[in-house]
């Protein structure tokens, strides 16, 4: 079993397990002597687990989020509304999270294992900490470079698991009109 089919076994465990009213207590947890796992469980699990796996978003769902989240902290970095800034940081890295998390290993195009957990921890510990250091300390200029630099490293994951077309920019306009990036707007109060 993979670890993913062991967190959507777990889940489902948890889901089967609980009461199906809001006010009903939830059963204490079976100990592993009580319930030992067997095939039989096992197997009658598989249809459950391959369902709760049909209700989760793609991972390109997710990356299309991390794609608004740091197209507006483009926004927010250059009109120098810093908390809004740090805030899509800390949505783009949640969102990156959640995608590697639905598949912390991809396969290239020659059957290769792709480790995108470790290319996100070292995405994280270089431009996007860069990043956070340039919003911490109001840097305009480092700002803009550092955000160029983690676009090329965004590219670079592209790259490595065989989607050379998906090259990311610098956005032209926000993917949302309804955010106000002026950290002077004095609307709405």
């Amino acid at each position: 079993m993979t670890g993913r089919h062991a967190a959507i076994l777990a889940v489902a465990i948890v889901l089967m397990t609980t009461g199906t009213g809001c006010d009903a207590p939830a059963p204490a947890a079976a100990t592993r002597a009580q319930a030992p796992a067997s095939s039989e469980n096992h197997a009658a699990l598989e249809p459950r687990i391959k369902a709760l796996e049909a209700l989760l978003p793609s991972q390109s769902h997710m990356m299309a989020d991390v794609g608004d989240h740091f197209a507006n902290l483009w926004f927010a970095g250059t009109a120098g509304n810093w908390p809004l800034a740090d805030f899509y940081l800390a949505e783009t890295r949640s969102h990156l999270h959640w995608a590697v998390r639905r598949i912390p290993v991809r396969k290239d195009n020659k059957g290769r294992d792709i480790n995108l957990v470790g290319i996100l921890e070292a995405f994280e510990n270089s431009q996007l900490k860069e990043l956070k250091r340039t919003i911490d300390g109001k840097d305009a200029a480092g700002f803009e470079r550092m955000y160029r630099e983690s676009l090329t490293m965004c590219y670079s994951c592209h790259k490595a698991v065989d989607k050379p077309y998906l090259k990311p920019r610098i956005p032209a306009e926000p993917p949302s009109r309804i955010i106000n990036f002026d950290p002077k707007a004095d609307w709405p109060l």
